[in-house]
Order: C-alpha cells, then structure tokens, then sequence
C-alpha cells in the first residue's frame, strides 16, 4: 500500500553546529560553553570535543552534495552563536557571517529549504561568565543575536527556529548537569526554562519587525504519554499527567500560562521561578509554526511486552510520534508543525566488504516512524515537513562519538562520508513521495 504525502512536504534531516562544524577556534570564534565542557576532564564520554567533529566547517559543500544527492527538500542546522558574536554581544564576526551566508547560498542552488536554528545549545563562554541563561539580561543579549541573524540572513532564510529544546537546556544543563554548563539545581534549572522562553519570545518580536515574509517558531521535545498494559488511570488522571509531562513544553506557548498542576507542584518542592508581569504574554508572541522534536515513549501502567530499544536504552513505538501530533492538533486548535527531529542512536555501524553500511534497524525505524506520521497527517494534523536526526554522525553531546545516528556514516579519522541503507532508502522515500 503506497501512502502519498502531500505535494510540496519537505523531506530532510538536521543537525546542529557544535555537533558537525569543528573548527571550534578558527576564523574568529569565540569560545562556547560546549567548548570549555568538553575540554574539562571527566565531562564527555571518553574525552571526546566539538573540535573537528564532522569538520563540516570546511566540508559544508560535500555534505550539501549529499542532501542533493539523497533529494533533500530542506535541511535543518544552527548557527553557532560564539562564531557571529564571539563575546555574545557587541562586534560582529565577519568571517562566521560570511559562513553562514555560504552555506545558506549552497543549499539554494542545490534547491533545498534552509531551516535556521538560531540556538542549539552552544551559548558563548562570555555570556556564561556574566550568569548565562540565569542572568535575565539574557533576553536582550539573545535579541541583539537575534537582530544580527536576521539583518544579514534575513534575505535568504525562510524559516526560522529560536531555539532547539527548551526543557533539554534547563534539565540536562541544569537540573542533571550532563550537559554544559553542568549545574545540578532544580531551582535554577527553572529559572532558566522560563528565562530561554523570554528570550524565544523577544526574537519572536524582532522578527516580526525585520522578516515580515518569514516563518518563526521553537523546537521543543515532546515525549508521549499512553496508557500501558494495565492501565488503572481514568481519563482525568491521564490528561492531568500529559500536563505535567507533554504539555509542559507548550502550553506557555500558545496558552500564555503554565500548566495548573505544573505550577502547583513548583509551589509545592519551593522551586517556583520568578514570573514578572508582562512574562507570559511576552513568551506566547504567536508564531507560524511548531517543531517537533520526537524521541520517546513513556507508558502510564505497564509497558507493553513487544517494545523494541534502541542501544541506550529507550524505546520505540513508532505509534508515540502518531498519538502525540493528534494530541498537539487537538489541544492546540491543528497548528502547522514540522518534524524538526526524530532518529535512533546505535553504538556502530562497521562498513561491509563491499563498502555498504547496513543499518537494516535503523531502516525498519524509519519505515515505521513515517508510516506513523502518514497516519497522524491522514487524520488532519498540519505537518508540513520531516526532518529526520540526522544527516550524519555527530558529537553526540555528553556521549561524545560513542553514539551513531546518522544515515551518512562519518569515519571521524578519516573525515570520509558513506551513505548508510537508511539514508538510500530514505532517498527512495523522497523520490517517491511516498512510504
């Protein structure tokens, strides 16, 4: 059975900048907040940096050959805020200008949408040193980013990303700490989700002064809550837990509030963030879209017996990408949405005699996972692209390279690309418009 999709869906993948580009201190960059992590000993696994990565800084015309090769229609990457400003603020940096506006200029001629990410965790040192993503001033320091961005960016880019995961930068840089800056206070951690929606929301506002023909919107992470197997939850129970997991990371958006629970459960641990007046409105700026980016499952009851993992440890249930796009359209009035993330790690991925790498898993993956966003846009949701995570092999963060998730495999030795099964049948899915 073919499932077509609509005629001008944007098939691609994304990646981010501290992840591919290297180049952490050439052409005038300064230093991130990633840079300084994964330099301090005992931070990423086995020792691993951002420092030459995929060296995509300086390779960016071979992977752009790649996206064509496998038909891209649009590609997803950020702009590394410490290579435009490298104190955060104040002198521009012709040099990471001049990149970036290479790269977007290459996508084009190649005939692929550029997706501008403007962050994706690499905050500049500079910053960090002046109280980071705690220090409110940080709304105006992202604005002023933003204005750079798009003044001289603008003319090229369509759609625009404030900022990749807000949950992910507060919890795991500083709630858990297994992300730079490596904080480890619940408290903090709360402050700095709503100070990073502040911020989303002020660029939002710039925006709409300098791009009045573009598309903005943010690229939180939802995971989906079902019932499991046993499940003894009433309907109330269920939705008031989709509060305080899923729609966390929206209702702010959309709603200009906090989940009630959620806000009574910080009451209740005394971690509540301070809220000015003004904040909420400030953070729900409409915007034209909402990313989506999809991992996970969480079950309430027990999890059913034939779940499959991925090799650290999370599931896969192909169904949680379907339930948890119908759940965003009907809580939130069927905004438009794009994939901006979804994929599988694996630990390795060896290269066979005859020069293929066959990562069947990763296929049966992604044969699974868009057969379910098929069925969620057959039931109406507004999706009006994908883009799978990721290109190629990358940084994995604090997991360092001992992850793969990419459908082009990169041998970080050698720097040499191959396309992986996944990503030629992938490239049938283009091709085909189809699954």
């Amino acid at each position: 059975m073919s499932r077509k999709f609509p005629e001008d869906f944007l098939w691609g993948a994304a990646t981010a900048a501290y992840q591919i580009e290297g180049a952490w201190d050439e052409d005038g960059k300064g230093q991130s907040i990633w840079d300084t992590f994964s330099h301090t000993p005992g931070k990423i696994t086995r020792g691993d940096t951002g420092d030459i990565a995929c060296d995509h800084y300086h390779r960016y015309k071979e992977d752009i050959a790649l996206m064509k090769e496998l038909g891209f229609k649009a590609y997803r990457f950020s702009v590394s805020w410490p290579r435009i400003l490298p104190a955060g603020w104040g002198e521009v940096n012709r040099k990471g200008i001049t990149f970036y506006r290479n790269l977007v200029t290459e996508l084009k001629k190649n005939g692929i949408e550029p997706v501008l990410t403007m962050y994706h965790w690499d905050l500049p040192q500079e910053i960090q040193n002046a109280g980071g993503w705690l220090n409110r001033r940080i709304i105006d320091w992202f604005a002023g980013y933003a204005e750079v961005l798009f003044k001289n960016l603008g003319d090229l880019v369509n759609y625009w990303i404030t900022i990749n995961e807000p949950n992910v930068v507060s919890h795991c840089g500083f709630q858990e700490g297994w992300h730079a800056p490596g904080v480890r206070d619940q408290a903090t951690a709360l402050q700095v989700y709503h100070h990073v929606h502040l911020a989303h929301g002020q660029a939002v506002k710039v925006f709409r002064k300098l791009c009045p023909e573009g598309k903005i919107g943010i690229a939180p992470n939802f995971r989906c809550l079902l019932p499991g197997d046993n499940c003894q939850m009433s309907e109330k129970e269920i939705a008031l837990a989709r509060e305080k997991d899923t729609f966390l990371n929206s209702d702010h958006l959309f709603f200009g509030r906090y989940p009630d629970p959620v806000l009574e459960d910080w009451r209740r641990l005394k971690v509540m963030p301070l809220i000015a007046d003004g904040d909420m409105e400030l953070i729900s700026q409409p915007i034209d879209f909402i990313g989506v980016n999809h991992y996970f499952v969480g079950f309430l009851g027990d999890k059913p017996a034939d779940l499959k993992k991925v090799d650290w440890g999370e599931h896969y249930y192909p169904a949680a990408l379907r339930e948890v796009l119908v759940q965003l359209k009907e809580r939130y009035n069927n905004p438009e949405i794009l994939i901006t993330e979804n994929g599988m790690p694996v630990i390795d991925e060896q290269t066979s005699d005859d020069g293929r790498v066959r990562d069947q898993l990763r296929v049966d993956y992604y044969r699974d996972y868009i057969t379910a966003l098929y069925e969620a846009i057959d039931r109406g949701v507004n999706v009006k692209g994908y883009l799978l995570w990721s290109l190629m092999d990358n940084f994995e963060w604090g997991k360092g390279y001992s992850y793969r998730f990419g459908i082009v495999r990169v041998d970080y030795k050698t720097q040499q690309r191959i396309i992986k099964n996944s990503g030629y049948f992938y490239q049938q899915v283009i091709t085909a418009n189809s699954i």
